[in-house]
């Protein structure tokens, strides 16, 4: 008898639903060629829901939300809608209330896909960032005395637990050691490199430092540990992006070179993500916006959400039919499209589907 997997489906705002459509069809196509199957229910939060009813996402959602094996998200944010209110009524709230913990985000560039960093390819730039997903400034802790004045005075805090830092480093020396460069024949050793600023940020990054390598010398001796401020890595995924393996990060910093890292492998066109719990359910998302400006036209690319598809099979243990959906990708970049930017791709949003649809199911 074939399993059977049940995907909560959010398409969210903008162009979140054309591209999603995109990516539930290519998951159909790989459930047909490795014998699952996929049982799909849509749920309509974002925008329009909130400027009819002026809820994000309920409590009985989240509860409803529990129920799935995982949830695939199209895009939040409207043009109509105050920057914040869907980001933290719907995303934030989902991360935090499921216990999404991890923020994994693979940083790969594909054959045929455009970097602007010279003299890289493929064989260059093919790293993950870990990044810790519900502390740091981020839980919302601080706020404001004298709003409004000249003496205003605003505050927001970095707070993390030695259990949070515990949790997202033990995840990440974990995936280190099955998904390092040694472990995919691309290197002599597995490394695990802590992003950090401790010279500055000496409580929060003190802890995270401490814990990393406690950790790592009792329980993970095989994993090489490094670690690198959080500037100097900037400066490093630019440079010498082939340095890298697995990096692991708090949930600000994670933020900001996750979209350095998207650009190097191509932009947001072609960038997945997943917010995980390893231990629940889990959330798979392109990482770019809803580009409200590209509704309806068919030009976006399908392809971060589809990648984010393939992510989801691999954290369902669905292992061949994640390497086929990401083959199939890989073989469309590099023999079928032309650009990774919105209407530039030669092909329609629902063309490039079809095009990867075609080659999973071969």
């Amino acid at each position: 008898m074939s399993k059977s997997y049940k995907i909560a489906v959010m398409p969210g705002d903008g162009t979140g639903p054309e591209v999603t459509a995109e990516a539930v069809k290519v998951l159909k196509a790989a459930a047909d060629r490795f014998n699952f199957k996929v049982e799909l229910t849509e749920f309509d939060f974002g925008g329009e829901r909130y400027k009819r009813t002026g809820e994000t996402l309920p409590d009985s959602a989240i509860e409803e939300l529990r129920k799935f094996d995982a949830i695939l998200l199209g895009a939040i944010g409207h043009p109509d809608v105050a920057p914040g209110i869907l980001e933290k009524g719907i995303l934030l709230k989902a991360r935090f209330e499921l216990d999404q913990y991890i923020n994994l985000r693979p940083v790969k560039l594909y054959p045929g896909v455009e970097t602007p960093l010279k003299d890289k390819g493929p064989e260059d730039i093919d790293y993950v960032v870990v990044r810790e997903n519900t502390g740091d400034l981020y839980t919302g802790t601080g706020g404001f005395t004298m709003k409004g004045t000249p003496n205003e005075v605003a505050v927001q805090s970095a707070v993390y637990t030695r259990f949070q830092v515990d949790r997202c480093l033990r995840y990440a020396f974990e995936y280190a050691r099955k998904h390092g460069k040694k472990a995919r024949g691309k290197g002599k050793n597995n490394t695990l490199a802590l992003c950090g600023k401790t010279n500055v940020l000496t409580y929060v990054y003190d802890l995270w430092e401490r814990a990393f390598h406690e950790m790592g010398k009792k329980e993970y001796p095989d994993i090489v540990r490094e670690y690198y401020h959080v500037d100097a890595t900037c400066m490093w995924m630019v440079k010498n992006p082939e340095w890298f393996d697995v990096i692991v990060t708090g949930n600000m910093f994670g933020d900001i070179i996750t979209d350095l890292g998207a650009i190097t492998q191509g932009g947001m066109g072609i960038a997945a993500g997943g917010n995980l719990n390893p231990e629940g359910v889990s959330m798979f998302e392109p990482i770019g916006g809803s580009a409200p400006k590209y509704t309806g036209k068919g030009v976006i690319n399908p392809l971060a959400a589809i990648c984010a598809g393939q992510m989801l099979l691999a954290a369902l243990g669905e292992e061949s039919a994640a390497e086929q959906v990401e083959q199939a990708v890989m073989f469309v970049t590099a023999n079928k499209i032309k650009s990774m930017q919105a209407g530039k791709m030669g092909y329609s949003t629902s063309e490039v589907g079809d095009l990867v649809t075609e080659k999973v199911a071969e």
